[in-house]
């Protein structure tokens, strides 16, 4: 008797901008995956519409978000993924920012509306693996911190199908797995120690001078998996990154000794780390997996 066919193996990133795809934690197991012919999937929260650019970038384009959009466009298709999406908010800027008061900002919508438009990816797309930002965004962004509270919403949503039907009317689906991504905070610690040695104030990094590194230690989060990125992985995302060449001040240092401290401390090298929160790890038991699609 002939065996029944596997499902696709298909996993779902739920991110906040065009770039988190390329650069940000998870970035590099996105494109071994997509490398071994998993289908990914990317639900971007926002067209990234805040992100500051030069005037040479803009050319040929009507907004911000229409350039970095196509920004994404060329990324996506150097990582090799199967499909990418908005989920149709936008971009909030820091807090505190004019932006995130915008009607359509992401950080300023209702936990339920973030989580109803994510279960209906979810049932469109049918991940078995989902993966999205941890609870404080990464470095605080609220964007981030919307995605993670309307991810953790849609799951609760898609667990009772009679309560919350879909809008559209697609069948149930509940994925097998939710992962943050998360980093080591030695390797932050490290960081935060000698910024200041190339002239960088640890509490005031990045392009707009708003990221605050020195906070970001005090918060730890478990690791349940550890996946290797192979070269050919690495490579993806390197040509992923180079799409996005409006927003490199904003990203990891690119040039000198704070560039190659990044490079050999840092998540852009072999492996990226997961904490996993569906299904739950019990208290106590330690699990550290090699593949997020194990026990799928």
């Amino acid at each position: 008797m002939t065996e029944p066919a596997q499902p696709q193996r298909t996993l779902l990133a739920i991110l906040a901008h065009p770039d988190d795809e390329s650069w940000g934690p998870g970035s590099g197991t996105l494109a071994k995956y997509a490398h071994e012919g998993v289908a990914v999937h990317y639900l971007c929260g926002t067209r990234g519409e805040v992100g500051s650019a030069d005037p040479e970038h803009l050319q040929g384009f009507e907004s911000v978000g229409d350039m970095r959009w196509a920004e994404l466009t060329c990324a996506v298709n150097e990582l090799k993924f199967a499909g990418f999406y908005h989920l149709g908010f936008r971009d909030s800027g820091m807090a505190g920012s004019a932006d995130s008061q915008h009607p359509r900002a992401l950080a300023a919508q209702p936990v339920d509306a973030v989580g109803a438009g994510i279960a209906h990816f979810i049932r469109k797309i049918k991940p078995q693996v989902v993966i999205t930002h941890d609870t404080i965004g990464g470095y605080r962004h609220p964007d981030h911190i919307a995605l993670n509270r309307g991810t953790l919403r849609a799951f609760e949503m898609l667990a009772e199908p009679d309560k919350y039907p879909d809008p559209e009317g697609l069948p149930h689906y509940q994925p097998q797995k939710l992962y943050y991504a998360v980093f080591s905070r030695r390797f932050m610690k490290v960081i935060v120690r000698v910024m200041p040695l190339f002239g960088q104030d640890p509490r005031r990094f990045g392009r707009n001078k708003d990221i605050d590194f020195a906070s970001l230690v005090e918060v730890e989060f478990p690791v349940h998996a550890v996946i290797d990125v192979p070269e050919e992985a690495q490579a993806m995302t390197a040509r992923a990154a180079e799409c996005h060449k409006s927003q490199h001040l904003s990203g990891p240092p690119r040039r000198g000794l704070a560039a190659t401290l990044f490079r050999v401390l840092g998540r852009r090298g072999a492996r990226d780390t997961f904490m996993r929160v569906y299904p739950p790890v019990p208290p106590g038991e330690k699990v550290r997996e090699t593949d997020l699609f194990e026990g799928v």
